[in-house]
């Protein structure tokens, strides 16, 4: 009997391995590897074995909770990561994060067991208790629900601040520490003097602070995308004031030339006249080069990505990058201005860093972005570079700072928003980067 109720109260206390599990994955929704159905019954797999066998070391062997637990929880870690697109510092802060909030009912649990219970102590949690704490990590759940999916998988899609990340681990990290060591293994300590009621008080007002420096954290971090993209569409201002003044030195060119045209006709009249055609097709050749050298490119009817589209132009000739790029976007823009210029913002960069690592002669970049069947933008880029990449599970990575490629990562990140794909490839000598976005 005594081994039955045991059993009852460990699998109680194992169930919250459920909502826990569903938490981590709610921030992260865009960033599944896995369909959720996929994800459930990989989770289920591993969770349900691993239940029953924990079960059974704690009640036949006596085995501590804590001394089975805190190890499984760096496994799960693991685990969890090998199942989300995410970075290091963002899918540990994640986790982390759900582990600090999930021992708060537990420690709620213990203040109601001790009631109930004086005399035992948190390794003997009754059924009672550990169905009151599974009650809570679900409620918790469905409360996180809503500002998890809505709000913070934004931030978790968009936000690439590693330092931040690694400073919300830390917090979340001494939270979960602090509550494991006022884990009351004898509930005897909390009718000492008011603990009883001091107890279940502090962990109301722990909880709440920590509520307070996550909703702090996403006010930040709101902050730092929003100046972000005001620096992106400062970037792009600037840009196309740039290509403002390059048509309007095109414009003085094209008046000049239209100023002298004369001339050139008076010429082209004498040299016709001693049928000179040698020299009428020598001026006609250099006058078109004249007319066309200064010549501005429009590459869309959006004036912010056209001036995007000329500026990396301009760029990739300064370099010697030969070009060949065919845009056709529609007007107007099925998405966002902004998500557009980080994805072309970013592939171009990319594309002519690559073609740098070249001695002049070999740089060439092609370019394609048109709608075609089903309603789809397909963008497909092919750049040359030397073949030298960095490259693990996790992607590829950068070769000019240590980290993921965050160009690569925002291109990803703007597909994903939109339903797409976004793959990257390469061989010894080409960089290739194909995008789909659904209209």
């Amino acid at each position: 009997m005594e081994n039955t109720y045991k059993w009852l109260s460990i699998l109680l206390q194992l169930l919250v391995l459920i909502p826990s599990t569903a938490s981590c994955y709610l921030s992260a929704k865009n960033q599944m590897k896995y369909s959720p159905g996929k994800t459930a019954a990989l989770c289920t797999a591993l969770l349900l074995p691993y239940s029953l066998v924990f079960a059974a070391l704690h009640v036949l062997l006596h085995i501590d909770i804590y001394a089975m637990l805190l190890p499984s929880l760096v496994v799960f870690f693991f685990l969890y990561r090998r199942t989300v697109n995410l970075d290091f510092p963002r899918a540990l802060a994640i986790y982390t994060g759900i582990c600090a909030i999930e021992t708060f009912p537990a420690q709620f649990a213990y203040s109601l067991d001790a009631a109930l219970h004086p005399a035992s102590g948190a390794a003997n949690l009754s059924p009672e208790g550990a169905l009151f704490h599974l009650g809570l990590s679900l409620l918790l759940l469905a409360a996180f629900s809503y500002p998890a999916t809505r709000h913070f998988t934004q931030t978790v899609d968009t936000l690439d601040a590693a330092r931040v990340w690694h400073s919300t681990t830390l917090l979340s990290s001494l939270f979960f520490f602090f509550n494991i060591l006022a884990v009351p293994r004898s509930y005897s300590t909390l009718y000492a003097g008011r603990m009883k009621l001091l107890f279940p008080a502090f962990e109301v007002v722990a909880l709440a602070v920590l509520v307070t420096i996550y909703l702090l954290f996403y006010q930040g971090a709101n902050v730092i995308l929003e100046h972000t993209a005001l620096q992106e569409r400062t970037r792009l201002l600037e840009m196309q004031s740039r290509q403002y003044l390059a048509l309007q030195e095109y414009m003085r060119q094209t008046a000049r030339l239209r100023h002298d045209f004369r001339h050139s006709i008076r010429l082209l009249a004498s040299l016709a006249e001693r049928d000179d055609i040698d020299s009428i097709r020598r001026h006609l050749a250099e006058y078109q080069v004249s007319l066309e050298g200064n010549a501005v490119v429009n590459y869309s009817k959006n004036a912010a990505l056209n001036a995007l589209f000329g500026y990396y132009q301009e760029a990739a000739s300064s370099a010697g990058i030969e070009t060949d790029w065919h845009i056709a976007l529609p007007d107007p823009l099925p998405f966002p201005e902004l998500d557009m210029a980080a994805l072309f913002g970013n592939l171009l960069e990319n594309a002519i860093a690559g073609c740098r690592t070249l001695p002049p002669g070999s740089r060439y970049f092609c370019l394609t972005a048109e709608i075609r069947h089903e309603n789809r933008l397909y963008v497909v880029s092919t750049n040359s570079f030397d073949g030298n990449v960095k490259k693990d599970k996790a992607g590829y990575r950068s070769t000019r700072h240590s980290g993921l490629g965050t160009g690569l990562a925002s291109i990803a990140a703007v597909a994903e928003k939109y339903g797409g794909t976004a793959k990257a490839s390469n061989t010894d000598r080409e960089f290739f980067v194909d995008v789909v976005l659904k209209l």
